[in-house]
């Protein structure tokens, strides 16, 4: 018989050896069901979310409408007119959508029935298979479910617990009124409350609890609507006055104006939209603290006790009708010519209670006792106005949950009804990368003023204040910036070491834009007229001064923008620049006072706002060769001439162990030093806060420092009469 050689046998070698792709064919199989199951997921998750056109077309009769609201804002009350505002500005507004959950919307809309629900995967991926079980009947009658996008099970659970209500604007459905958690099951006293309008909402709340907790339940009271609990609106001195429908839906200030400037929605005492005795929005609160404005705890057990070392304790809060914060009124100067500023640098508060760090105190409970001692100072120091200049919170996987942490980093300050502003630092958004939601939190506390300002800005929180003055003409003699200094710079490699991040050209841009609508005024500034009217103030505070000696000198009057200061948390390069000094010959001192352990903490990269923006803007137009000159003839003048800037201070955070006012090449750069036990510090170096007293209607600045002990230490002249000459010029 013949012998038949293979034809794919190769002449060098007996082995067969097949293509190099056969091997794929049999991974085929397994590759096409990996690929059709990941299809499956994403057509699911998808499909799951799916809305109709109608929905984006705002039909059906529980849409939601946009509602326009005018308003005036030529008022006495006004902190800024803005840049190109209309004489009327229109704030939209719109009452929330019935399937989105935000405890921040000014809204109305009862709830109808609330269930607690585990899933083993991410709600936000998996809406419709986390979601309680519904019908499109009950979907209508009641409204669809909403989760409250707060995990119960963040710190102590296995898998994700969340709370759902449905909220409905119907008329002939039963609204909820109350909740309660209790344990599964009741005890003997409590077998009544379903005989009494208590209904036992499904879901353990101890589901996926890690160690395993006994079942409690969340129950709820419904109520039926009547006639008298249609929209009424009450106020401390007018509680049940009924209002106009178009006050159903409250408008909300968005703090995104063109220019960054500050205007108020409303002034004075707090108010809120009723609904009856019904609950409107329920949120999630970890730690022992206070919920946030509006809120209060439920009856009953806490949904998790805290337990120290492992996890903060969990709660529900609910809000009943709309209650709005009261807002500051307008910040003025005194009509002695003065206005105070307390300066509170890096709380780094947490959810919970907080450690103390590098102190000798003991005991030390790092947020309370923080809390403690900064009540003591704003007895002693009565600001007019206060400034957190970043980092309260803590970051560091403490703040998980920035809203539990803001409803109490500014108690002290909003218990005394004082005004207050606030910047972030690199930790305020360190755990999560939510600047614009902190500073809508901010927006609705009392007495805030803080700002996101223009959104084509880098960053969130670059906005400005106008003080006015406290006589008939109302004058603005005094500004201040505020800045978001950002945190990190984004690193492109994952192993390269980050450094803080800079201010960038946008930022620059705006501030020049806005000194440049700055108006000038005649300076010093003198109040319209009343001193001759004789002695019918009550006080010595609230008495006009005039300036004293050629300072009031109608000779030595100049046309010229307001002085200004300016807040912004990581200080620029330049702030460790050497200082510049006063005197001659060997008389020279350096002017610096205060004390640098930190090193420096500036970011490696300089965004040039110092030089780009600071010394590039000044109190008079450089090419107005008209301007009159002041006495040391160093000030402005014609071509040749110094010119002094507008911003003479930056007041700056990040530094905790750092409190010095330096002044380089004209501007001074002051740091406060940590004001909180549970930021870090150093032993035997007190917790302080900076105080700024601005007198002479704006020309004067001075500051100091308030210690834990009480102790004032560091008294400066930074500008105006009795300070070093040069503040503001090139050195």
């Amino acid at each position: 018989m013949s012998n038949f050689k293979p034809i794919y046998q190769s002449s060098g070698s007996s082995r067969y050896k097949p293509p190099p792709f056969l091997y794929l064919r049999s991974f085929l199989p397994i590759i096409a069901l990996i690929l059709l199951f990941s299809f499956g997921l994403i057509s699911y998750s998808l499909l799951g979310q799916f809305k109709s056109p109608a929905n984006k077309q705002h039909l059906g009769w529980q849409s939601w409408d946009i509602i326009e609201f005018t308003t005036s804002s030529n008022s006495e009350n006004e902190l800024d007119l803005g840049i190109g505002n209309d004489d009327n500005y229109t704030t939209l507004s719109a009452s929330i959508p019935l399937d989105n959950w935000d405890p921040l919307a000014l809204h109305t809309t009862g709830l109808t029935e609330i269930a607690v629900k585990p899933c083993y995967f991410p709600p936000y991926l998996f809406p419709s298979y986390c979601a309680p079980e519904t019908t499109p009947e009950l979907d209508k009658l009641k409204g669809k479910w909403v989760i409250v996008e707060r995990d119960m099970n963040l710190r102590t659970g296995l898998w994700y617990l969340n709370l759902y209500y449905r909220r409905t604007r119907r008329l002939d459905v039963e609204l909820i009124t109350d909740l309660r958690i209790l344990p599964e099951p009741l005890p003997e006293e409590m077998i009544e409350l379903e005989n009494e309008g208590w209904y036992k909402a499904q879901g353990d709340l101890h589901s996926g609890v890690w160690p395993t907790q006994s079942e409690s339940r969340l129950w709820y009271k419904t109520k039926s609507q009547g006639w008298n609990d249609i929209w009424k609106k009450s106020k401390k001195k007018q509680i049940d006055e009924e209002i106009s429908p178009s006050d159903d839906v409250i408008p909300e200030d968005s703090g995104e104006t063109s220019s960054g400037g500050v205007t108020e929605i409303q002034n004075g005492e707090s108010s809120k939209v009723e609904y009856g005795d019904y609950i409107t929005e329920v949120d999630i609160v970890y730690g022992d603290d206070e919920p946030f404005f509006g809120f209060e705890r439920i009856g009953g057990d806490k949904v998790m006790e805290g337990k120290k070392g492992r996890w903060e304790s969990v709660d529900i809060a609910i809000r009943k009708g709309n209650p709005i914060a009261p807002r500051a009124t307008v910040p003025k100067f005194h009509k002695d010519g003065t206005f105070k500023i307390m300066q509170i640098a890096d709380l780094h508060y947490s959810v919970g209670e907080g450690e103390c760090r590098d102190t000798d105190k003991s005991p030390c409970v790092g947020d309370s006792d923080t809390a403690t001692w900064l009540e003591q100072a704003l007895i002693e120091e009565k600001p007019d106005l206060v400034v957190f200049s970043g980092d309260q919170l803590n970051g560091q996987s403490t703040s998980y949950d920035s809203r539990s942490v803001l409803a109490k980093f500014a108690k002290p300050v909003i218990d005394r009804q004082i005004p207050w502003a606030a910047i972030f630092g690199n930790h305020d958004s360190e755990i999560v990368d939510d600047r614009a939601e902190q500073m809508r939190a901010l927006q609705h506390m009392p007495y805030s003023l803080a700002r996101a300002g223009p959104k084509g800005v880098d960053g969130v929180g670059n906005y400005y204040i106008k003080l006015h003055s406290a006589d008939a003409s109302n004058i603005h003699i005094f500004t201040l910036y505020f800045l978001d200094s950002h945190a990190l710079q984004k690193n492109s490699l994952p192993w390269g070491k980050v450094d803080y991040d800079f201010i960038k050209t946008s930022q620059i841009e705006w501030y020049l834009n806005v000194s440049s609508s700055i108006k000038p005024i005649s300076r010093p500034f003198q109040p319209d007229g009343a001193w001759d009217l004789g002695d019918i103030w009550s006080n010595k505070r609230n008495k006009p001064t005039r300036l004293s000696g050629s300072r009031a000198d109608e000779n030595s009057k100049t046309l010229a923008k307001p002085n200004a200061m300016m807040w912004f948390h990581i200080p620029l390069p330049e702030a460790f620049n050497p200082a510049d000094k006063a005197g001659f010959g060997e008389d020279q001192e350096e002017l610096d006072l205060g004390v640098n352990l930190d090193g420096q903490g500036n970011s490696k990269h300089n965004g040039g706002f110092f030089y780009n923006a600071v010394k590039a803007s000044f109190e008079v137009d450089k090419e107005n060769e008209s301007v009159a000159e002041e006495e040391e003839d160093d000030w402005i003048g014609l071509s040749g001439k110094k010119y002094r800037t507008e911003v003479k201070v930056l007041g700056h955070g990040h530094n905790h162990n750092t409190d010095r006012c330096r002044r380089t090449d004209g501007i001074w750069m002051c740091f406060d030093g940590g004001s909180s036990f549970s930021g870090y510090g150093q032993l035997g170096f007190d917790r302080r806060v900076r105080i700024y007293n601005i007198s002479q209607y704006g020309e004067k600045i001075e500051t100091y420092k308030r210690l834990t002990s009480g102790e004032i230490i560091d008294k400066q002249i930074l500008v105006g009469e009795g300070a070093p000459s040069g503040w503001g010029l090139d050195q």
